[in-house]
């Protein structure tokens, strides 16, 4: 009885890590994801402990879950790790309204974004 398992969505050597609700519009967070894709995953830390912009340090969150992913639940070797995939999707937008002169209100729209982290082992 009850549900069949669901099918893996990653192969044997890859991981992955998948960020919810970021409170930045995706546009700037393509930017982050762009920095470290088909990067070394130590060197894409290394990048973005180093990143000015505000949501680099919750990429390196997820990149490091995505490690710590496949170290754990793959038996994956870190040192041989390589960000396959880094891709950014459009969440909830957020509409809220902000009192302009003369009556009159303008809108301010809060977006929000998704981030896909997939790290693979390369082979040796």
């Amino acid at each position: 009885m009850g549900q069949k398992a669901n099918a893996p969505r990653t192969n044997e050597n890859e991981s992955r890590s998948f960020l919810k609700n970021l409170r930045t519009s995706p546009q700037k967070l393509g930017l982050v994801a762009e920095l470290i894709r088909g990067k070394n995953a130590a060197r894409a830390l290394t990048d973005l402990e180093f990143c000015h912009r505000r949501i680099a340090n919750d990429v390196r969150k997820c990149l490091a879950s995505a490690i710590s992913n496949a170290e754990n639940n793959h038996g994956l070797d870190v040192d041989r790790l390589v960000v396959a995939e880094a891709y950014v999707g459009k969440s909830i937008r957020m509409k809220r309204f902000q009192a302009r002169a003369r009556g009159r209100g303008t809108r301010i729209i809060k977006d929000f974004s998704n981030l896909t982290i997939i790290v693979r082992e390369q082979d040796a």
